[in-house]
């Protein structure tokens, strides 16, 4: 797995949109903030664009995350905001370039597609939050600095009932559970075997969790993890006719019969102190009575 150099005092860093529309207002307060950590910033083309909920067409898209790609002085990518919209431009991106001399892209829910993507080209990428959000949760924007700066991080989440004791060193791969789910069988779909999987979500029917969580165990994808990380599982959604389990409950039936150490309640996703961490790198996960620990080997 490649892993992209860690940013320094004068670097310069994009950001790009690939998903859902935003405004100059709002990426203008993480611009201070980036500039606050020593960054040069610079606005992919195409990057304030509208075209109904999307951040310009899916051309206009496509070209403003190529640029800032191929961008030699740009050394990562934040994306804006995520929605939806990144599958419809993802196979038009090249990553040639890219993949010669990797950065760090960052974001999470939609960006999951192209976390994805870059785990099968060999490339990790930092879940964080993205530009919008900078100013909503300082510990939050306070973690993706010392990711890209390359700083170490030991992440930490309560016990709960429903973990699993145990301990493993793998890479880390996932995202949003609904992209994992509808990348499945395309050429974004993740290999899950030997590593450790990190899944979230937000505003799902607790059905539709079940039937996502089903498809990974019937398409192998649980059963042969070295250990599973549950973030945020928020504002989930039931039908009049109740479910009958919470969506960890749901997980944790899915995922019951097998043996690797299991979290849940890790400070990551669609929640408030949503803690940037890496994906495609390896760590240690230890899962005991007292609660979970994190941290990258």
């Amino acid at each position: 797995m490649k892993i992209p150099p860690a940013l320094k005092k004068g670097d310069t860093v994009a950001i790009a949109a690939t998903a859902r529309k935003t405004s100059k207002e709002i990426i203008e307060l993480s611009v201070d903030i980036l500039k606050n950590w020593g960054l040069k910033v610079v606005f992919a083309p195409n990057l304030f664009k509208e075209e109904n909920q999307f951040a310009g067409s899916d051309k206009e898209r496509a070209a403003g995350f190529q640029w800032a790609l191929d961008n030699k002085e740009v050394k990562a990518v934040i994306l804006a905001c995520g929605g939806y919209g990144t599958m419809r431009v993802i196979d038009a991106v090249n990553f040639k370039k890219f993949i010669k001399g990797p950065k760090w892209v960052v974001g999470y829910s939609d960006t999951t597609i192209i976390q994805s993507h870059l785990l099968n080209l060999g490339i990790a990428s930092i879940h964080g939050t993205m530009a919008f959000q900078f100013t909503k949760h300082e510990e939050a924007t306070e973690s993706l600095r010392k990711v890209l700066f390359g700083e170490k991080q030991e992440y930490e989440a309560p016990a709960n009932k429903l973990n699993r004791i145990g301990e493993a060193k793998a890479e880390i791969v996932g995202g949003n559970l609904s992209l994992l789910y509808a990348l499945s069988g395309s050429q974004s779909d993740i290999d899950t075997k030997g590593k450790i999987l990190f899944i979230e979500d937000l505003d799902e029917y607790l059905y539709h969790v079940d039937r996502m969580m089903l498809q990974l165990k019937r398409s192998g994808k649980l059963k042969n993890l070295k250990g599973l990380i549950v973030g945020g599982m928020s504002d989930m959604k039931d039908n009049t006719v109740p479910f009958g389990k919470t969506a960890e409950e749901i997980i944790w039936d899915a995922v019951r019969e097998y043996k690797y150490p299991v979290c849940f309640d890790f400070p990551a996703g669609h929640i408030n102190r949503n803690l940037a961490f890496y994906i495609g790198k390896r760590a240690n996960l230890k899962v005991t009575k007292k609660g979970t620990t994190l941290i990258y080997l």
